[in-house]
């Protein structure tokens, strides 16, 4: 049954006359009779009484059109709360971020900022390498980017002429290793040329993997490691890690509760550490309504918590 055939009935009642009722439809009235006789049809019953002028209802159209009228009602509220979650959603911001940023940053920063209510983390980017959240901003598939950046020299390949951003906080990438059996790394910085360390690396062509070469390079020490394993996500390296398999870099706040309970240990002291700043990135030129003030609201608030 189509809801427009009960709209229909009600209309009926109301004008109880069929070139009226179709009028005020905008059909003809062969097409509306032929409505209501289905609908008729489809009740297994007689709702009209066609034999008064005006038109009447039968008992069984009198219970009819009051189930019509409660249907209806029910459907136009339904239909007015989706189209209002509909423009609620569209004008919510879409925050990219890393997997690692997302689980450890995000929640926090959100709430300290309140947030939550018009800023949405968007989940598909949680993969991404930096060149996506660059590319899906420029194509507006998402709002803001919240990154690792580098500090110091580095070359990048990358054009971020067109964006703006802000510097929210700090973090670190730590090298860290399962322990052995005395509490110590199994695996430890900075290895050997003839026992070379096994690294969980991160994806030659991110950002990360860029950082830690070029801070492995300002070092005077050499660095003796050999890659098994290249993953985008610190949570996939960290799994790793964890099992053994080799060290690596995660981002600090990632594996602190890990460090202090001994799951995981450092694997060098802390010239190792990469220095990072999270930035934030907006294209300059966009469109979204509330991202103005959002970006005025942020602007000095640079603490992502510890």
């Amino acid at each position: 049954m189509e809801i427009r055939w009960l709209e229909d009935f009600i209309v009926l009642a109301r004008e109880r006359h069929f070139s009226r009722a179709a009028d005020a439809q905008n059909v003809t009235q062969p097409t509306f009779s032929r409505r209501i006789k289905l609908l008729e049809e489809e009740m297994g019953t007689t709702l009209i009484n066609r034999q008064t002028l005006p038109l009447s209802l039968t008992p069984a159209g009198e219970e009819f059109l009051a189930l019509c009228e409660q249907i209806t009602e029910r459907v136009r509220l339904t239909r007015d709360r989706l189209q209002s979650i509909a423009a609620d959603e569209a004008r919510r911001i879409l925050l990219a971020a890393p997997q690692s940023l997302i689980s450890n940053v995000v929640p926090g920063w959100l709430e300290r900022h309140d947030l939550a209510h018009c800023v949405s983390p968007y989940l598909r980017a949680t993969s991404w390498l930096i060149g996506d959240y660059l590319h899906g901003l420029e194509r507006g598939e998402c709002d803001l980017a919240l990154c690792y950046w580098p500090r110091g020299r580095i070359a990048l390949d990358l054009d971020v002429s067109e964006l703006t951003f802000l510097i929210l906080g700090e973090e670190r990438l730590v090298p860290v290793s399962a322990p052995d059996g005395t509490g110590r790394p199994r695996f430890a910085l900075p290895g050997t040329r003839r026992q070379p360390q096994p690294l969980i690396a991160f994806h030659p062509r991110g950002l990360m993997a860029a950082a830690l070469e070029a801070h492995l390079h300002r070092q005077p020490e050499p660095v003796y490691l050999t890659t098994l394993n290249e993953s985008v996500q610190a949570t996939n390296i960290r799994e790793l890690v964890t099992q053994g398999y080799g060290l690596g870099w995660i981002p600090q706040r990632s594996v602190r509760a890990a460090l202090q309970n001994g799951e995981l240990v450092r694997a060098g002291d802390a010239r190792w550490d990469v220095p990072l700043d999270i930035r934030l990135y907006a294209r300059r030129d966009s469109r979204h309504p509330g991202l103005p003030g959002l970006w005025q609201q942020l602007e000095g608030a640079s603490d992502l918590g510890s």
